[in-house]
């Protein structure tokens, strides 16, 4: 198998939404914050890890393949393909290819090659960098739960979670390898609906409740006009 390419996908994300993404803290301080967000150990600005955006992504990808209730809740591996036929093999293979598989899953699992798509932790775009000097990045969300019946609040049930601030931006960069035999799969096609679909759910905690609502914006005009067609209804 021989690489022919690395594709660059760059751009924007904005929320729409306040953001919670945890640090695991590891430690409470009274009068503190039950749940900071995740920040840079050295600027203490908040970021959105690359994990937390291929986590989610890949999630809903295998919730929508239907082949979740065939790996019961772990990602979705070389191993479990048997359990597949058809349409949803079909899916369950790209969604090996792009994200890859474990190396443990033997010889044949090596065919899939290397992971083809990796996320960058996504730093402030240069201009909420800058404006971090002067507001604040972050607010701090009392709640609680409440009696259904009384309407007031359940005794000692108040948490108080940090939350990015909607109206910050993000830049975020994602590299696919474009390899031999991959033109068929239209992999980055696959990421584009993957975000997509993450787009119209929620990044973080709390999405229930609204938390983590976000927009993508592409630095690539073709790439948008892509995003920008994908529609599930």
């Amino acid at each position: 198998m021989k690489l022919k390419a690395i594709r660059q996908i760059t751009g924007r994300i904005t929320l729409l939404s306040g953001l919670h993404i945890g640090a695991g803290d590891t430690e409470m301080h009274i009068g503190g914050t039950d749940n900071t967000v995740v920040r840079h150990p050295h600027t203490r600005l908040p970021y959105i890890p690359g994990s937390s955006l291929k986590g989610k992504v890949r999630a809903l990808l295998e919730m929508r393949s239907g082949c979740m209730a065939g790996t019961e809740g772990r990602a979705l591996r070389f191993t479990h393909l048997e359990k597949f036929h058809g349409r949803q093999l079909e899916e369950a293979r790209k969604i090996c290819a792009l994200f890859g598989t474990s190396g443990a899953d033997g010889e044949d699992a090596r065919a899939f090659g290397p992971t083809r798509v990796s996320f960058a932790d996504c730093s402030l775009t240069p201009e909420w960098e800058a404006k971090a000097r002067d507001v604040a990045l972050t607010e701090i969300k009392a709640e609680t739960a409440i009696d259904r019946i009384s309407g007031t609040a359940l005794g000692k049930s108040l948490r108080q979670t940090e939350r990015v601030v909607a109206g910050v931006a993000f830049a975020f960069f994602i590299a696919i390898k474009e390899m031999e035999g991959d033109e068929d799969k239209d992999l980055t096609g696959l990421l584009l609906e993957g975000l997509k679909m993450l787009e119209l759910d929620a990044l973080g905690g709390s999405g229930s409740r609204g938390y983590g609502r976000i927009a993508f914006a592409f630095d690539d005009a073709t790439i948008q006009q892509q995003f920008d067609a994908i529609s599930f209804s």
